[in-house]
């Protein structure tokens, strides 16, 4: 549909004045003489006015059919949805107009309904997934406390009455109660990524020393599992980034930690830390039995578990993996998952390198 501006539209109604003020006189005049006869007498004063006035009246009809119908009911349509926005219905349509300004305006308002009605939908899904992750995390917490409270009040009643169950007792108990410190400690991680700080606010550092150092945390859970986990060195190459030392460490940390709890005895878990381009890619590969197709797609998800690869036997929120992606993208960056072909689970993540 063409669209005229409102001063267009104002030079037409002048033109249309004066045009159709002669019009309407030229076709009275021929009215009443019964034809056209060109230089025979003079026009009537009253022609004149009758004619004029016709001409006003008729444009005058015209253009309040236009503005009323171009201008003042997409104006007033308008104040009525805003007024219906505000009680909260986003479920409305506005009116055409050939006014380039008026349309202009409606196309504005329409692309504001279209962006509130993504910001509520957006807004429903995230308090959706709020229930949901709440609902999740009281079970997984509900789940330790239940048992650490049963064997509490067994070793209160004497039901252990040997030093050897009162040993394995206690053993359960400190199980139960790493399991409530993993939980807790996942969770604030994970919301606490919410609010990651930007890499340019972070230190210039070696992520080579920092994987290494994250290796060496989880040395000790490789080695009590019979697990070998190997850093391989980088090279003579800089592995230079900017970034949060302590948010990147929590990250590699989960990352190794993943693969020691899901690889089987005797396994082994390889890190490497190497640069590619512009950008520091950290890779860490295991020996285990992989991501089953189902789950690799979701193997980033907050709280989601696999039956084979995330089981809460491992004592996991379900957060680890999400923790780690977000740390990654909070530094430019980024984390995926894949299977290996010749068998075990891949996790590679990257960060810009430091140009400094």
């Amino acid at each position: 549909m063409r669209r005229l501006r409102i001063r267009s539209l104002l030079v037409l109604s002048l033109l249309a004045v004066l045009t159709l003020t002669w019009t309407t006189y030229a076709i009275a005049a021929i009215a009443d003489a019964g034809g056209l006869h060109l230089g025979e007498g003079a026009p009537s004063r009253i022609g004149i006015w009758i004619a004029a006035l016709s001409g006003v009246l008729l444009v005058a009809a015209l253009l309040e059919y236009g503005l009323r119908r171009w201008i003042a009911k997409p104006l007033e349509a308008m104040g009525r949805s805003a007024r219906e926005i505000a009680g909260g219905d986003l479920d409305i349509v506005l009116p055409e107009s050939r006014i380039r300004e008026i349309a202009e305006v409606r196309d504005g308002f329409e692309a504001m309904l279209a962006g509130l009605r993504q910001s509520l939908a957006e807004r429903e899904a995230l308090e959706e997934e709020r229930r949901f992750f709440i609902g999740a995390i009281a079970h997984d917490l509900r789940t330790p406390l239940f048992a650490l409270r049963g064997y509490l009040e067994g070793l209160e009643q004497g039901i252990a009455a040997s030093p050897e169950q009162a040993k394995r007792y206690v053993a359960v108990c400190q199980d139960k109660a790493g399991q409530l410190d993993r939980l807790v400690s996942d969770l604030f991680a994970f919301v606490k990524t919410e609010y990651p700080r930007a890499a340019l606010d972070g230190e210039t550092l070696d992520l080579a020393a920092e994987v290494h150092r994250a290796v060496e945390g989880v040395r000790g859970a490789a080695q009590a599992k019979g697990v070998s986990i190997v850093a391989e060195p980088p090279g003579a190459e800089s592995c230079a980034v900017r970034g949060d030392a302590h948010q990147l460490s929590r990250a590699f940390g989960n990352l190794h930690d993943n693969a020691v709890r899901h690889v089987p005895q005797q396994g082994a878990v390889v890190v490497r830390c190497k640069p590619e381009g512009d950008r520091v890619v950290v890779v860490v590969r295991d020996t285990g039995a992989g991501f089953a197709p189902e789950d690799l797609a979701r193997a980033f998800e907050p709280l989601y578990r696999g039956e084979s690869s995330r089981s809460r036997d491992t004592g996991g929120a379900g957060l680890g993996l999400a923790i780690a992606r977000r740390i990654f993208r909070a530094h430019g960056g980024d984390l995926t998952a894949a299977n290996r072909p010749e068998g075990g689970a891949e996790l590679r993540g990257w960060i810009p390198a430091s140009r400094a």
